[in-house]
């Protein structure tokens, strides 16, 4: 039995937050030691992708100007 075997039969043993858990595991290890394929390398997760789509669509207008004139009048402003 190859050590890739045994490792896919101990998870078959695991619940599935342990083998997610196990999995993200062996793919940080293939990241860090260089062997996993470059798409892979490269690709966003799920969530990661959902979080930039919704964040690239937020817009915080200031009219072109500083958003903080002075250090002093956003204190100023912070007290009041």
């Amino acid at each position: 039995m190859t050590l890739a075997e045994m490792i896919y039969e101990h998870s078959q043993r695991l619940p599935e937050p342990a083998a997610r858990e196990a999995l993200d595991f062996i793919e940080f290890l293939a990241q860090r030691y260089g062997v996993a394929p470059k798409g892979e390398r490269d690709e966003l997760a799920p969530a990661q992708r959902e979080a930039l789509e919704r964040l690239s669509v937020i817009r915080v207008p200031f009219g072109g100007a500083k958003p903080i004139l002075s250090r002093n009048s956003f204190y100023d402003d912070a007290r009041a």
